[in-house]
């Protein structure tokens, strides 16, 4: 309910003084009453008006209601503070397991780099359908040509899975986070061995090398695309083409049909088999592809890797948010209630 009481004070400037008013032992005044006087005998600078009454109420009412309002935002900043701990928290957990799933199978990572990619290059501009959904994940999308051998890699993020779920307060992860962020942990990791290849094998030294100039920084946009739903269904075939089979005009092709280029593609080498070496190669008989090749080529072998390793992370996070409508409260959960009563002093 609101309150008007705050706008007495505000009418104390346009009380008559007592000076100016006659005849007031005819009319004395009762405690809680506002004394007022017309007519010719009352000053002008003694005069108030209607208006200046309601100016003085519509400015009581109005900073009454921007407290309210102000201690509503107060609460609402407060929850949305509590869930972005919570999918900060959440997030955290299923990194360290595919970082741990990863450092153990290192063979992997191609596979799994290949199946976040052909999940997501399902997308479908006209129909708005396909995309990083998790669809690979249903038998009948897994087993399709262009997905061959990508099974182990579906088969240790199942394993992955239970480990984040069994712990998870917010609900199971979806296979389409799963996905993209097992691919973000195979990327990273292939930049953390590069930094170690470049100190001389030295872990220590190499973690140190990536952590001062490598590009851990620019996976933020990335982070934030979480909450991606799962398709129920497999999405339609006939969307990915075989990438060892396919000419470079036909990647070109799928490339430009989710909106991106032979820039994009250059940079994506690493996703499309499990010889980086032997597609680049492939990739750079084409004179549109083969500028960025070079590029690419080129920063590898920089300490800091900044042009090849940051355009990458542009990339994956561009894919990995096709078609796709993130639920920014996915995984959080009400806090757990603490009775004050029942705390000891």
């Amino acid at each position: 309910m609101v309150s008007f009481a705050s706008t007495l004070p505000s009418l104390v400037p346009f009380i008559p003084s007592p000076s100016s008013i006659t005849n007031a032992s005819r009319h004395p005044p009762q405690p809680g009453m506002i004394c007022c006087k017309f007519g010719s005998e009352l000053n002008n600078e003694d005069r108030f008006h209607r208006r200046d009454i309601l100016q003085s109420v519509g400015a009581a009412v109005g900073m009454d209601l921007i407290a309210r309002s102000s201690a509503f935002i107060e609460v609402a900043n407060a929850a949305d503070l509590i869930q972005r701990r919570q999918r900060s928290d959440f997030q955290s957990k299923i990194k360290q397991t595919l970082y741990d799933a990863i450092k153990a199978n290192p063979n992997i990572i191609p596979s799994l780099l290949t199946l976040a990619l052909n999940d997501a290059i399902t997308y479908d501009k006209a129909t708005k359908t396909g995309g990083p959904n998790g669809s690979i994940r249903f038998s009948s999308e897994i087993s399709r040509p262009e997905n061959k051998g990508l099974d182990a890699a579906l088969n240790l993020l199942e394993e992955s899975k239970k480990v984040i779920d069994s712990d998870s307060k917010g609900g199971p992860i979806s296979y389409a986070d799963l996905i993209q962020f097992a691919a973000q942990s195979a990327v990273k990791s292939t930049f953390i061995a590069s930094a170690i290849s470049k100190c001389g094998g030295n872990v220590e030294k190499g973690t140190l090398l990536y952590s001062a100039y490598g590009s851990t920084g620019q996976w933020g946009q990335f982070d934030r695309i979480f909450g991606r739903s799962d398709a129920q269904e497999p999405d339609p075939e006939g969307r990915v083409p075989q990438w060892d089979k396919a000419s470079v005009q036909e990647m070109k092709d799928k490339f430009k049909a989710v909106g991106l280029g032979p820039r994009q593609l250059a940079v994506m080498s690493a996703f499309l088999g499990p010889d980086q070496a032997a597609t680049e190669t492939l990739l750079a008989s084409d004179p549109e592809v083969l500028p960025w090749i070079q590029k690419y080529q080129r920063s590898r072998e920089t300490v800091s890797r900044t042009d090849y390793e940051v355009d990458l992370i542009t990339t994956v996070t561009k894919l990995s948010s096709l078609g796709q409508v993130i639920n920014y409260e996915a995984y959080t959960y009400p806090p757990r209630k603490i009775d004050v009563t029942k705390l000891k002093l």
